[in-house]
C-alpha cells in the first residue's frame, strides 16, 4: 500500500512486514540528490516525521542531524573552519586550549550532534562551575566565570559551524542563556605603592618596561611590541601598532586587541627620559653582543637584542612586589593603577579611554567604576563645603 505524493514531497507505503516507512528525495549537505527513509510503527507516525523532514528540508536545514560525536565535530571546526578565520592567532590558540580543555574530552565530547540537546549544554555549564583550574591546588578554586562564558562562546560558535555546513537544523546553544561573568573592580596601587614597586625593580632589566606601563598604562603586549620606529621624540609621542605574546611556542607580533588600541600616546617628560635612557642602554648591549646581537628593532630586548617574553617581566614584577611587600600584583595592576589615578585626578574619561585604548567609554565605566576611599572622602567633604550651614 503506498500513498504517493507530488515529487519532492516524499510517499508513505507499508512493508510486508507491517512497519510504516516515508521515502524523502532531497540534496545532501554537499548538494547532491539523495534519498531518506523514515520508519514508524504506525501511518500516523511515518506521516509526522514526513512532516518534519519536510519542515527541514524547506528551512534549507538536513533531514537528519549528522551522527558525528561533538568532539569530532569541533575538532575539524578547529582545524578548517576557525583555521580560515580572520581571528588572531592568539585568539586561535585559546579556542583550540578551550576546545582540546573543555569540550572534547568525554562525556561531553562523546555526545552525537544528533543526540545533543540545550540541557546538555546546561549540563556542562554547571560541571563547568565546579571544576578546578588546571594545576590549582587550592579546594576552593574553581574555574572563574569568565572562562566558563568562553567555553559557552567557543562551543557556540562550533555548533553554528555545523548549522553552516548543515550537519545540524538548529544550534542547541541558542536556547541557553549565556553564563554570566562575575563582576570584580580592577585591582590596583596607590600612587605611594606604585613608587615603592618601581623603586624595588630599579636593579632588575626590565624597570624601564614597567615604568613604561605604569606611566601610560599600555597592555603588556603593547609594550612589549613597541619597536623604535614607534617612538617620536621630536613630537614627543609614540604609537601602539602591536601586541606581543607566545603563540605555538614562539613570540609573535600580532595586531592590537581592537581597532581603536591602534592609537598615539603622548610621551611626558619622564616617559621621553627613561626612553631615551633604555636607547642609550640597548646602544652598549649592540657594542658588547657584536655579531650574536639580532637586530630587531624592538625597544626592550633581551641582551642579544631578541623580543622580551611576557613571563620573564612577570618574574620581575613579582620579586619587585615581595621586595615593595605588596601582593597580589600583576602586569595589569599597573595598568589598572595608571588609569584609576587619570580617573581620580579629574580627566576626562573619553580622554582616559583613548588613552588605554578600549572600545568604548561605556567599557572603561564598567571596569573603573570603583573610587579610593580618599577621593571618596574628599567628594563627601566638596558637596558639604558646597551646601554649607
Amino acid at each position: 500500500m503506498t500513498t504517493r505524493r507530488v515529487h519532492g514531497d516524499g510517499s508513505i507505503y507499508q512493508r510486508s512486514d507491517g512497519r510504516w516507512c516515508a521515502s524523502l528525495r532531497h540534496e545532501d549537505a554537499e548538494g547532491r540528490h539523495a534519498r531518506t527513509v523514515l520508519y514508524g510503527r504506525t501511518k500516523t507516525e511515518v506521516r509526522n516525521k514526513l512532516k518534519v523532514a519536510l519542515a527541514r528540508v524547506e528551512d534549507g536545514a538536513p533531514v537528519r542531524d549528522a551522527s558525528a560525536t561533538v568532539a569530532a565535530w569541533v575538532k575539524e571546526w578547529r582545524e578548517v573552519q576557525m583555521a580560515a578565520s580572520n581571528l588572531k592567532p592568539t585568539t586561535q590558540a585559546l579556542y583550540t586550549s578551550i576546545c582540546t580543555t573543555h569540550l572534547e574530552p568525554a562525556p561531553f565530547g562523546m555526545i552525537t550532534l544528533d543526540k545533543l540537546k540545550p540541557s546538555h549544554v546546561d549540563r556542562l555549564i554547571l560541571e563547568l562551575r565546579s571544576k578546578k583550574p588546571t594545576g590549582t591546588k587550592e579546594k576552593s578554586k574553581t574555574l572563574a566565570t569568565s572562562t566558563i562564558r568562553q567555553v559557552y562562546h567557543v562551543l557556540r560558535l562550533a555548533l553554528a559551524g555545523a548549522v553552516r555546513d548543515k550537519l545540524i537544523a538548529r544550534n542547541p546553544c541558542e536556547a541557553v542563556k549565556r553564563p554570566t561573568v562575575e563582576r570584580t573592580d580592577a585591582k590596583f596601587l596607590s600612587a605611594e605603592d606604585v613608587s615603592a614597586l618601581l623603586k624595588a625593580a630599579e636593579s632588575s632589566r626590565y624597570h624601564a618596561l614597567l615604568e613604561l606601563i605604569a606611566r601610560t598604562g599600555m597592555r603588556r603586549g603593547e609594550a612589549l611590541a613597541l619597536m623604535w620606529d614607534d617612538v617620536d621624540f621630536d613630537s614627543g609621542t609614540l604609537r601602539v601598532r602591536g601586541t606581543l605574546s607566545r603563540v605555538g611556542g614562539e613570540l609573535r607580533v600580532s595586531e592590537p586587541k581592537t581597532a581603536k588600541s591602534r592609537r598615539t600616546l603622548p610621551l611626558s617628560r619622564a616617559v621621553s627620559a627613561r626612553l631615551k635612557w633604555q636607547r642609550a642602554v640597548q646602544a652598549r648591549e649592540r657594542e658588547r653582543a657584536a655579531n650574536v646581537w639580532h637586530e630587531t628593532g624592538f625597544v626592550f630586548t633581551t641582551e642579544t637584542g631578541q623580543p622580551v617574553d611576557g613571563r620573564d617581566l612577570f618574574r620581575t614584577l613579582q620579586a619587585a612586589a615581595k621586595k615593595a611587600k605588596l601582593t597580589d600584583v600583576g602586569i595589569h595592576t599597573l595598568r589598572h593603577s595608571a588609569a584609576t589615578a587619570m580617573l581620580e585626578n579629574g580627566i576626562n574619561i573619553k580622554a582616559v579611554s583613548d588613552l588605554l585604548g578600549h572600545s568604548s567609554i561605556a567599557i572603561t565605566g564598567d571596569v573603573y567604576a570603583h573610587v579610593s576611599e580618599d577621593t571618596a572622602r574628599a567628594a563627601m567633604d566638596a558637596l558639604s563645603d558646597a551646601i554649607g550651614i
